[in-house]
């Protein structure tokens, strides 16, 4: 908007006047300028009766006067209404933002959409009630999460139609590793991708566009892993006097991941462990080897406590070297084994039974068979959807447990850490 001369910047030392006061004084100018031009131009009949018409405006102004003085008086013996109370206004609380990454136990779609992979029902069919690209028949872990922070489900980033990423990303690929050059989507591939979309949308905040996360967004989210699996899983098909080796290795970057991550701004992690991958049905009925006392395969479980121990030492290095950042380790482990060693607990007859599957029980999975020949009722306590990942029933139990706090390290729960945090849960073992 343009200034009028003479103002702060113009020199002239004057104050400045408003532009809408200028208008106001033009407007008056020109309206005298008309009156006066209309009065010479008038006739001399037309004149005397523009002066009766004044005249009778005087002698009616005494009379306006009067009542113009009792108004007065009356607006002033009127007492001034109290002043309203200032409303205080809530704080409003800064969006949940969430950044996941990880594999197919967090993808809610994203190798559908990055593949046009057509998955088809029954996926999906307890809760959306139709296929979303999520390997279960309903929602995985990271969406009860969700549920929980009162926030829609995390979109997946290479999902362009449809998506909101207003509360965040999630990066989760199927088939992902934490190895480089393994997967199409390694976790390397996925924090690049998070460093680009932090980059392009606080470009278009800094343009006074709408982006879909802003700055506080980014410092308040809460960053999350969930990856590991399928590394840990090919490290048993190499020597077992490699496997300390290969393990330590795949930590070391999630490791990396993690720093990337901190150079870019995050501050709080919730990092999940890998489960009891002896207890997947399609490793206990392919598999060979050693079987625990609830049928588990042992190798595969020593191997993924073995990981998930690197892991929890590398949260506790993290923690301990950046002080300012939160960082959560979440024992999956603990929590899934509990669930078959513990199985009547929970309403569940077959502990390694797939859902969607062939040949009944006890596995109800035949490694030459693939689909549904045998798929059980929607309803069903049953954990195991497909053999490797969990029905919707199993994530909703494993996410109440790992949202819980009790197999936590630090013992936080999983909502102490939004719109909160620069204040560091204690640290308890």
């Amino acid at each position: 908007m343009a200034m009028a001369a003479g103002g702060p910047n113009g020199g002239g030392g004057g104050k400045m006047v408003s532009l809408r006061l200028q208008y106001y004084c033009v407007f008056a100018a020109v309206g005298v300028a008309v009156i006066v031009l209309s009065l010479t131009f008038l006739s001399p009949s037309a004149m005397g009766a523009v002066r009766q018409n004044l005249g009778t405006v005087v002698a009616n102004s005494g009379a306006g006067e009067r009542q113009a003085r009792q108004a007065v008086a009356a607006v002033v013996a009127k007492p001034e209404p109290e002043p309203e109370a200032e409303k205080v206004e809530e704080k409003k609380e800064p969006p949940v933002v969430l950044f996941n990454f990880g594999d197919s136990n967090s993808d809610t779609g994203g190798v559908a959409a990055a593949g046009g992979i057509n998955i088809m029902p029954p996926e999906g069919r307890t809760y959306f009630g139709h296929p979303t690209g999520r390997l279960s028949d309903g929602r995985v872990i990271i969406d009860f999460i969700c549920a929980s922070l009162n926030t829609h489900e995390l979109n997946p980033y290479l999902k362009g139609v449809g998506s909101d990423y207003s509360n965040g990303v999630n990066f989760a690929m199927a088939g992902s590793t934490v190895s480089h050059g393994v997967s199409p989507y390694s976790l390397n591939v996925q924090v690049d991708q998070f460093v680009y979309f932090k980059r392009r949308s606080l470009e278009l905040f800094e343009r006074g566009l709408k982006g879909p996360v802003n700055k506080e967004g980014f410092e308040n989210a809460l960053y999350m892993m969930d990856i590991g699996h399928n590394d840990v899983a090919g490290v048993m098909h190499t020597p077992s006097d490699q496997w300390d080796k290969k393990l330590r290795t795949i930590v070391g970057e999630i490791g990396d991941a993690i720093r990337i991550l901190y150079d870019n701004g995050a501050r709080k992690f919730w990092i999940h462990g890998t489960g009891a991958l002896g207890c997947l049905p399609a490793m206990v009925a392919r598999e060979e080897g050693e079987h625990d006392a609830h049928g588990c395969l042992a190798n595969y479980n020593r191997a993924a406590q073995a990981f998930n121990k690197k892991l929890s030492d590398l949260c506790d290095e993290v923690r301990l070297r950046r002080k300012d950042a939160t960082v959560v380790y979440t024992d999956m482990f603990a929590i899934k084994y509990g669930f078959v060693a513990n199985h009547t607990k929970y309403g569940i007859e077959w502990p390694l039974m797939v859902c969607c599957g062939n040949g009944g029980p006890p596995y109800n999975f035949n490694p030459g068979k693939y689909g549904c020949g045998d798929l059980c009722e929607p309803e069903a306590k049953v954990l195991s959807w497909d053999g490797v990942h969990f029905t919707d029933f199993g994530s909703g139990l494993a996410a109440k447990h790992a949202m819980s706090g009790e197999y936590s390290k630090p013992r936080v729960k999983l909502a102490s850490l939004i719109n909160g945090a620069s204040k560091k849960p204690s640290s308890v073992s």
